[in-house]
């Protein structure tokens, strides 16, 4: 029975049940992590032949000894197998070292030191620059923006991406110098950007002749079904638009290999690319061009990636499909939450009534349940409904998983009721 429609008794009834649910979760001294998006045990796994490699033969297949200096844009063979799956030509890809992160980093403070290729300054010497954050969105992204003080300015997520009308609003302003945004299986909703939506970010005009596109494609081959759903081809659409220095692609292979030990990628235009590498080659004689050999042994081709990501859907859905069974489960009857099914990427975003997400989160704490922090998934960690909760079922064992879940709907259950009796 949805919780709206039940009588105060009824409510006070359910309130009991759930005090005494959380107390009994509390002596069961849980140390249960739902905090962040990591391959479990089980997946690194998958990836355990890159610890014999490239044992002697640590040649590429250029004959170029990888152990020594140079090779500034990476190994050409993993760049071929990566250009296809980033909608990228392979010779506009740069292979870096094992985060997408810090070649995000670096592409802001270049733009903020140098500017990017057409800005008439550098960033840093505007007055302000904004950057648009689709949300919920990617805290590690929001977090680059507030360290070298950027603007942020939440635009809403919806299922087929971010609100158009919203972001061609604000590109009139010649402030708005960027945009995060990750295409395919979005964290934390699992949103998929249509190709109208990428057409539409890829045509319209902004007042910043220096707008970028951060399009980070960081789950484009993490599905949890046997559909492999594409993702927009950003590059080309823009180039066709007479955009073609507006999207900055990013990749890696953190969550298909080893989290810690990947490889990154950028991709964009020929101008870009040129760019980038005047610039990186100030700080930098060349990646880790042994580690490049031994991913590029592992995964020579676009489709044997595809084939590795299916010992990983094998691992995560069940997971998955364990959250939505105990969500539906414990919460389905009582009209107190929401949540996504997501085709894949590693979150489930769930939303619980309007003023009790960070209530959740400490209730979960304090039962030894570790949550991302509410709010975290909007810019400046601050969420105006604080409503919304980002789950991430990868890590745990299934065992883990379901306890944590279960306790999180107990909390979940016990703020909604504390609220309404409050009302």
């Amino acid at each position: 029975m949805s919780l709206q429609s039940r009588s105060a008794d009824e409510i006070r009834t359910l309130h009991a049940e759930m005090e005494q649910a959380y107390a009994a979760l509390q002596q069961a001294g849980l140390t249960l992590d739902l905090t962040r998006g990591k391959p479990s045990p089980d997946q690194l796994d998958l990836a355990s032949a890159l610890l014999e490699e490239p044992g002697q033969d640590f040649r590429d297949s250029a004959g170029t000894d990888t152990r020594n200096y140079g090779g500034l844009v990476g190994n050409a063979d993993l760049r071929a197998t990566f250009g296809p799956l980033m909608g990228v030509p392979p010779e506009q890809v740069v292979a870096g070292d094992n985060a997408s992160l810090a070649i995000m980093h670096d592409l802001v403070v270049f733009g903020l030191l140098k500017g990017v290729v057409g800005s008439p300054r550098p960033w840093g010497e505007e007055d302000e620059v904004v950057f648009l954050c689709p949300a919920p969105g990617y805290d590690r992204h929001f977090a680059i923006c507030e360290q070298y003080g950027i603007t942020m300015r939440a635009i809403e997520m919806h299922d087929d991406g971010p609100d158009v009308e919203a972001v061609r609003r604000e590109v009139a302003d010649p402030a708005v110098k960027g945009m995060w945004i990750v295409p395919t299986y979005a964290n934390p909703t699992g949103a998929v950007v249509s190709d109208e939506v990428a057409t539409a970010l890829a045509q319209m005009p902004t007042a910043a002749p220096d707008f970028r596109i951060f399009w980070d494609n960081a789950y484009a081959v993490h599905h949890l079904t046997e559909e492999r759903t594409p993702t927009a081809d950003i590059l080309g659409l823009c180039e066709r638009a007479g955009h073609g220095d507006r999207p900055f692609v990013l990749a890696s292979t953190s969550k298909i290999t080893f989290a810690g030990s990947g490889v990154s990628f950028f991709g964009a235009s020929a101008d870009n690319v040129a760019w980038y590498t005047g610039l990186i080659g100030k700080r930098t004689i060349g990646p880790d061009k042994v580690n490049h050999l031994r991913h590029a042994r592992l995964l020579p081709d676009a489709e044997a990636v595809h084939a590795h990501m299916d010992g990983h859907r094998a691992i995560l859905a069940p997971k998955f499909a364990a959250v939505q069974e105990i969500l539906q489960d414990r919460l389905g009857g009582h009209d107190v939450a929401t949540w996504t099914d997501p085709a894949g990427g590693y979150f489930v975003s769930l939303d619980v009534p309007d003023g009790t997400a960070s209530r959740v989160v400490a209730l979960a704490k304090e039962a030894g349940i570790a949550l991302t922090p509410a709010g975290a998934s909007f810019p400046h960690g601050h969420d105006p409904r604080d409503r919304n909760i980002r789950i991430a079922p990868s890590f745990p064992s299934m065992a883990d998983l379901r306890a944590a879940m279960e306790g999180l709907a107990t909390c979940v259950l016990l703020a909604a009721t504390e609220q309404r009796l409050d009302a």
